[in-house]
């Protein structure tokens, strides 16, 4: 079967068009994917109660699911004593759950960074009160193995039953 030059730039373009597609496909799946990241690997949540209730009904609820309360940290403290002038309230909860991290850490140590985790409870501009925290789903997915089996379940799992009545 002969082909003459006209089938065969034909050809031609229908493989270039078809490459050229697939690459701005990429392209763009990848400009997607980037400006969507931020958005969501950090959860937010609007608080039903005010912002010292929020933090200490977390707190509570924390311990409640068998969880350690590290440090509270109250960051509008900390950059006031610092010599700048910040005035919505911000604390950051670290907590963690040694039987959790032990299980991480047997396997995948460089996740240690991520550790331990953390829930931000932030006044907004709109005078509303927030909780912004990783989500760890997402991060479970990404990481895979046994991290996203800890992480994916088990820590999922109990900040679903920290977080249950106090936020929208």
């Amino acid at each position: 079967m002969l082909i003459n030059q006209t089938e065969k730039e034909s050809f031609k373009k229908s493989w270039l068009y078809m490459i050229a597609g697939i690459g701005i496909g990429v392209v763009l799946s990848l400009i997607l994917v980037v400006s969507l990241m931020p958005s969501m690997m950090i959860v937010t949540k609007e608080s039903k109660l005010g912002f010292d209730d929020t933090v200490v009904r977390l707190v509570e609820r924390i311990k409640e699911q068998g969880w350690s309360v590290k440090i509270v940290s109250d960051v509008k403290q900390e950059i006031n004593h610092a010599g700048y002038n910040f005035q919505p309230r911000v604390k950051i909860i670290k907590l963690c759950k040694a039987e959790y991290a032990k299980e991480v850490l047997t396997t995948d140590r460089f996740v240690s960074c991520l550790m331990p985790c953390s829930m931000a409870i932030w006044e907004g501009d709109d005078g509303k009160v927030y909780l912004s925290e990783m989500n760890m789903a997402l991060m479970a997915k990404m990481f895979g193995g046994n991290i996203g089996k800890v992480m994916g379940g088990k820590v999922v799992n109990d900040e679903e039953k920290m977080i249950e009545g106090i936020f929208k």
